[in-house]
């Protein structure tokens, strides 16, 4: 037996391929693999290898066919001048070769991740070196929105509980990630959230009012009523809208920053999603193509412990979400999400590598949502209340901000109680506002698809009326619905 490494395109192997076939058994030898163009075939004719099919191979390539035998069972291979070996065309994912099977096998990539923090539970900062670069004024207005987002989560809950609302979905626990990540991005920057981000809009700019209208569903919301609330979104601040389906965002970020690099624009695309999203398929079709495609998206994972009721330890083996990303040869870092500082540091270096080097990057985020997963949703059932408890007592992402600003002099109790008030007052004003504007007619549910509504679409909303005009009655939104004209 010879085996014959060549350089050649796939065509071209195929033609080598088959000559070889004509004058004996070909076939491709289990120490090869496709290197980019480069193939390695074992070549076992009947009796001896017509001198034709080197000749063959020779007038195709260029190239000197050099062949050496095999080795017996048990020894090193050795490869044509041409092979992969330690001297001469390696695959790209060889970094030396090994006789000693008990280097095979591996588990793992050695020691985890090291989780990057910058406070500790109290507040106080453990490396001098890393004390924030924030003025007062910065820092009370990143601890005030997230004041004003845990007050719209409480009051926009208990609104769904009273029926006003249809859906909601709380942010509870993961107020650091939205603040600390979104703080240093630009509005250049593209954003492809999930569901749990309403911080970073209201970091960007996105009102309270704005928020209510969605959740409400009137005619002021961007999607006139016609998303689920809080599937949020808004062009002037660069937010792609939410959709349900989970880890649709992931693939379509890695193409949106793809675009961004063609363009030569200096901003990245940041892509939010949680631990059970990265369980997708999606997920990985993405990484792998901004890998590819050296695209400038960092993905953000909010490890928050569970996908919906199902807790990480049953979802995962392995180092979480982090190795993942050394998997796709992407730059990772793991942080401490309850830490507002630790994400705002890894979220600014990120970006950097991001737009200076036009590469994705993978950041996980280890927090803990606080509060069921949304409406639909009762995390007592799984969870026990104790480690609810232990989790806010001993690691609230608020909490260790207040902590560390009080230290520092910039917030003290009667600030904390003047802007839960305000923040209150400003909700309150908000929702009932938002619940005072008109629906969207049924007409709207056609529109704003194409610009010329098509034949099938006609038919559809004809049937709809006729259908409302005969069995109205059996619809009471509809009764809402004009007392809102």
């Amino acid at each position: 037996e010879l085996v014959a490494t060549v350089a050649i395109s796939m065509a071209q192997c195929t033609r080598v391929f088959a000559r070889a076939v004509q004058h004996g058994s070909a076939a491709l030898t289990t120490c090869s693999w496709p290197a980019r163009s480069t193939r390695l075939w074992r070549i076992a004719p009947p009796r001896s290898l017509p001198g034709s099919v080197a000749n063959y191979a020779t007038m195709q390539l260029g190239k000197t066919l050099a062949a050496r035998p095999c080795r017996g069972a048990g020894q090193d291979v050795v490869y044509g001048a041409r092979a992969l070996s330690d001297s001469g065309i390696k695959h790209p994912n060889i970094g030396r070769f090994s006789s000693n099977l008990e280097e095979q096998f591996i588990d793992s990539f050695g020691e985890p991740f090291v989780t990057f923090r910058v406070m500790d539970e109290h507040g106080g900062v453990l490396d001098p070196s890393l004390e924030p670069d924030v003025s007062r004024e910065e820092a009370q207005r990143m601890y005030t929105t997230m004041i004003e987002l845990n007050v719209m989560d409480s009051i926009l809950y208990e609104a769904q509980r009273q029926g006003r609302l249809s859906f909601y979905m709380t942010n509870y626990g993961e107020e650091a990630t939205h603040i600390g990540s979104a703080s240093v991005l630009t509005n250049d920057d593209v954003i492809f959230g999930q569901y749990r981000e309403a911080g970073v809009l209201l970091w960007r700019g996105f009102s309270i009012q704005q928020c209510t209208d969605q959740c409400v569903g009137n005619t002021s919301s961007s999607d006139k009523g016609r998303m689920m609330p809080v599937h949020y979104g808004s062009r002037a601040l660069n937010f792609h809208t939410i959709s349900s389906p989970l880890a649709t965002q992931l693939p379509q970020a890695a193409g949106a920053a793809y675009a961004l690099k063609m363009q030569g624009r200096d901003a990245c695309v940041v892509c939010y999603f949680g631990d059970g999203a990265a369980s997708e398929g999606d997920f990985h079709g993405a990484l792998n193509f901004a890998a590819t495609l050296e695209c400038p998206v960092i993905f953000f994972c909010r490890n928050n412990g569970y996908a919906i009721s199902t807790p990480i330890r049953e979802q995962y083996r392995g180092d979480g979400i982090a190795a993942r990303g050394v998997s796709y040869n992407m730059k990772t870092a793991r942080c401490d999400g309850n830490d507002t500082w630790a994400v705002q540091h890894v979220m600014k270096k990120a970006r950097e590598i991001a737009v200076r080097d036009k590469v994705p990057v993978l950041i996980e985020a280890m927090t803990y949502r606080g509060g069921h997963h949304s409406t639909s949703d009762d995390a007592s059932r799984y969870r026990g209340t104790d480690e609810v408890n232990t989790w806010n007592q001993s690691n609230n992402p608020m909490a260790r901000m207040r902590l560390f600003m009080e230290k520092k002099s910039w917030w003290n109790q009667q600030m904390e109680t003047d802007a839960r008030a305000a923040a209150r007052a400003l909700v309150l004003k908000a929702l009932e506002a938002a619940e005072d504007k008109p629906w969207l007619p049924v007409e709207g549910l056609f529109e704003d698809v194409y610009n010329a509504v098509p034949k099938h679409l006609q038919e559809q909303h004809t049937s709809l009326v006729e259908h409302l005009s005969e069995f109205g009655e059996h619809y009471p939104i509809l009764e809402k619905y004009a007392k809102s004209q």
